[in-house]
């Protein structure tokens, strides 16, 4: 099973609680490169706004990827995941076809429909119908960076005759983030793995979501397995303050157990939230993963 680690991207991710650089956000990538971890991952949002109004920036996450498939050689790439209302869908291809091109086919893809509405709100995005307008925007992704010419005329996105000149040199894997049924047929239509999150250990919540991905996958006539399945847990330094609202996160010392029981439900990749996004953890899961 692969094991791979988010990187810090906003306010509250930096060592000190604040926002991290792009010196810390690097340093974190390097680190889980130079240990042995096999992928690294950024969140994609403008800002988040919590419950009691508070906001909190964030940098753009694929300007950092790109930056990382440059000073990075060996670990995976993805976005987890990347908002399908912040780009156009041809612009999205065009730029995942460049990405792998400068990572040497390390990226993954990751997508979703998005959800948090303030952020939407602040910079002007339409709302309504988010998954009809994923559901367009995924196929003419999918179809793009797999190397179609597409004509596509929707509800929401209109390409003709579109296709990526220069083509991606890798077949660039797609991820997907979702749980509601459209989004699993989705899914299991045109992802090559799939993502649920964030926990601590197995759950019988982890092994339900599981159990709708294997149906979604069997009732789209996919053969078993098709479609990795991901899973996002959160790992805590336990010598660090815990900064972990949701109460999920487990110590470091408990991953070697929760990476078994994750490998005997079928997980094929494990994307683990550091608690705190700081070199030292991420070395501390390097060594406990071993």
């Amino acid at each position: 099973m692969k094991i791979g680690v988010m990187l810090p991207l906003g306010a509250g991710d930096g060592a000190d609680g604040g926002m991290p650089g792009w010196k810390d956000i690097r340093a974190v990538a390097e680190a889980a490169e130079r240990s042995g971890l096999d992928s690294v991952w950024l969140a994609d949002h403008f800002l988040y706004r919590d419950p009691a109004g508070q906001t909190y920036g964030m940098h753009d996450s694929w300007t950092l990827l790109s930056a990382l498939a440059a000073v990075t050689s060996r670990v995976e790439l993805g976005n987890m995941v990347l908002c399908a209302s912040f780009r156009d869908p041809g612009l999205t291809a065009k730029m995942a076809a460049t990405l792998d091109e400068v990572s040497g086919g390390r990226l993954t893809l990751g997508v979703g429909a998005g959800w948090h509405d303030p952020e939407y709100e602040t910079f002007g995005l339409p709302t309504d119908h988010r998954v009809g307008r994923f559901a367009e925007w995924l196929e003419i992704v999918a179809r793009l960076v797999r190397g179609e010419t597409v004509t596509y005329e929707g509800t929401y996105y209109t390409v003709r005759d579109a296709n990526l000149d220069p083509a991606p040199p890798h077949r660039i894997p797609i991820l997907v983030a979702g749980k509601r049924p459209r989004m699993m047929q989705l899914t299991a239509e045109w992802a090559d793995s799939w993502n649920t999150a964030w926990y601590g250990a197995p759950t019988v919540t982890v092994e339900e979501r599981l159990e709708t991905l294997r149906q979604a996958v069997e009732t789209a006539g996919k053969p078993a397995g098709s479609v990795a399945a991901t899973v996002g847990i959160i790992v805590r330094d336990p010598d660090q303050p815990v900064h972990d609202p949701s109460g999920q996160s487990i110590p470091v010392q408990e991953l070697p157990a929760a990476v078994a029981g994750y490998q005997n439900l079928g997980v094929e990749h494990l994307i683990i939230s550091p608690e705190p996004m700081t070199p030292r953890t991420v070395e501390l899961i390097a060594k406990a993963k071993r």
